[in-house]
């Protein structure tokens, strides 16, 4: 899909679609490391009106604040309206949870002209590029 690295690295803001108030959901957990990493955090989530101190929105196109990375913490068949909100909004890369598979958003947001990374841990990789 491509070499995100870099993308990761020079990212400001990631908004989380699908960001759980609720501390022992995994999308929890991972948005407060990427906050510990110095990254601003954006929950999208309808259900949620604030979320690690950030106020929550009910979609990526009512995000107040420019958004370079799309992490989508969705089933997978939620997936294609994620990416074109995605791809409206000007994100860099979409990025995809473990387990969360679309072969077809993944090429409409290449085709877009962003970066994709598919069935990944953002944590897991942030912490892997950190050590080397």
């Amino acid at each position: 899909m491509s070499d995100f690295a870099e993308t990761l690295r020079a990212a400001k803001t990631i908004a989380v679609v699908g960001l759980s108030g609720r501390r022992f959901r995994p999308s929890h957990g991972v948005a407060e490391y990427l906050q510990r990493a110095g990254y601003r955090v954006i929950p999208v989530n309808p259900r949620e009106k604030e979320v690690l101190g950030e106020t929550a929105y009910p979609g990526l196109e009512s995000v107040a604040v420019a958004v370079d990375i799309v992490d989508i913490f969705r089933r997978s068949e939620y997936v294609p309206e994620i990416v074109e909100e995605a791809i409206r909004i000007g994100a860099k890369m979409v990025w995809m949870q473990e387990g969360v598979i679309h072969e077809e958003a993944a090429g409409r947001a290449l085709a877009a002209g962003l970066e994709v990374v598919m069935d990944r841990c953002i944590l897991k990789e942030h912490r892997r590029l950190a050590k080397g």
